[in-house]
């Protein structure tokens, strides 16, 4: 009979341990371990995530009924108290590092995206999540209320989260955009009309970047010559602007949905590409809505199991990390499931002895599987 690691085993096998460690010791703070560790640590908030713990005990109740499953995975065991204090004094950046790395990974096997051109496109929003400002003083929004935000950049080959800051409910998205986005040369990035500024868009345009968003109704627009051609089903206007301060030449193109009768307006520098195109990149923008609505339905990123803004930043790291993990199952094995789907699968078979891939393709009776299975090399 095949011998088989856990479900959760094969899952956290496309983290080495001994990269994992190299980080740990770069972000580490205060003195060494005696017994605990930073492993330790982003396995049980990983199990947490995965399993849908919602408090730190529960987490630990969870890791100690299930210790005799848990050897190979080099866990230590751990105390609420531990865990707590970890979370809270520990630097979020080590789980920021893995995140990238597991990120790379995800592009090595990651669709492309559906339009005309190859440069890269990316998704840009930003989420607020309440939180009560009495436990956590450091998130200020209003008076007598707290929130974060989540300012997310995705990648729309294969939907993957590539940019992430968290701030205080006060901080713009317009804000995090002029001082942290740094977008490669020839990218294109679609946004909404709360990214509205016009001295970005003249960054974005000197940085060679191209932009699509939504044209705000009091705009200061001088149009100039419409530009010829055969207009697409729905496309009402295509012509030149200039807007406000900004001295090169923009595009603007109007959209009407055949449905509702509703009508967009939409600025660009995209020059180059059809009218029709420039409609469906802005609809691509709905992708990352369904994204921040997917992860705080299925992961825990809007209850927190610490108080500090460090031990929130490891939870929203850590459940990101979560994400890229089933992403890269779900690309790599080219299992044509929802995401959702698939967490689903894992949660109920998290600590179960078999095959990672037979819990979604059946194995072929014919054909024997290798007993020293490993899901990131078959794949």
């Amino acid at each position: 009979m095949a011998h088989y690691n856990t479900i959760l085993s094969q899952i956290t096998s496309l983290i080495p341990r001994h990269v994992f460690e190299n980080h740990a010791e770069n972000h580490h703070s205060g003195q060494k371990f005696r017994s605990f560790s930073r492993w330790s640590q982003f396995m049980a908030m990983l199990i947490g995530q995965l399993s849908g713990r919602k408090s730190l005990r529960d987490i630990t109740d969870n890791l100690r009924a299930q210790q005799s499953r848990l050897y190979h995975l080099g866990m230590k065991p751990t105390s609420r108290a531990t865990l707590a204090r970890v979370n809270e004094k520990q630097p979020a950046t080590l789980y920021e590092t893995v995140f990238f790395g597991l990120l790379k990974k995800c592009h090595t096997v990651s669709p492309g995206h559906k339009f005309s051109f190859k440069n890269k496109l990316y998704l840009l929003d930003t989420t607020t999540i309440d939180l009560c400002l009495s436990v956590f003083p450091w998130a200020k929004f209003r008076k007598r209320k707290g929130a974060i935000k989540l300012h997310m950049g995705i990648d729309a080959d294969g939907y993957l989260p590539t940019f992430m800051d968290m701030t205080d409910g006060k901080v713009h998205e317009v804000t995090w955009a002029k001082e942290i986005l740094n977008l490669p040369k020839g990218s294109f990035a679609v946004f909404d009309r709360g990214f509205t500024d016009y001295g970005w868009y003249s960054r974005l345009m000197a940085n060679e970047i191209f932009f699509v968003t939504r044209l705000k109704s009091n705009a200061d627009i001088e149009y100039l010559l419409k530009r010829a051609g055969r207009k697409s089903r729905g496309i009402t206007n295509d012509q030149q602007i200039l807007l406000n301060d900004i001295s090169d030449p923009l595009r603007l193109v109007a959209y009407t949905d055949l449905e509702t009768g509703k009508e967009y307006r939409y600025v660009t520098n995209a020059h180059h590409l059809k009218a029709a195109e420039i409609a469906n990149i802005y609809k691509e923008r709905w992708q990352i809505e369904q994204f921040f609505k997917w992860i705080k339905q299925n992961l825990k990123v809007k209850t927190f199991l610490g108080t500090s803004k460090n031990a929130v930043r490891t939870q929203i790291w850590i459940a990101l990390c979560v994400y890229l993990l089933i992403a890269y199952l779900n690309y790599k094995a080219k299992l044509g499931s929802s995401m959702q789907q698939i967490l689903r699968v894992l949660q109920l078979n998290l600590f179960e002895r078999r095959s990672l891939i037979s819990l979604f393709r059946p194995p072929d009776k014919q054909i024997p599987v290798s007993p020293q299975f490993l899901l990131w090399r078959q794949l």
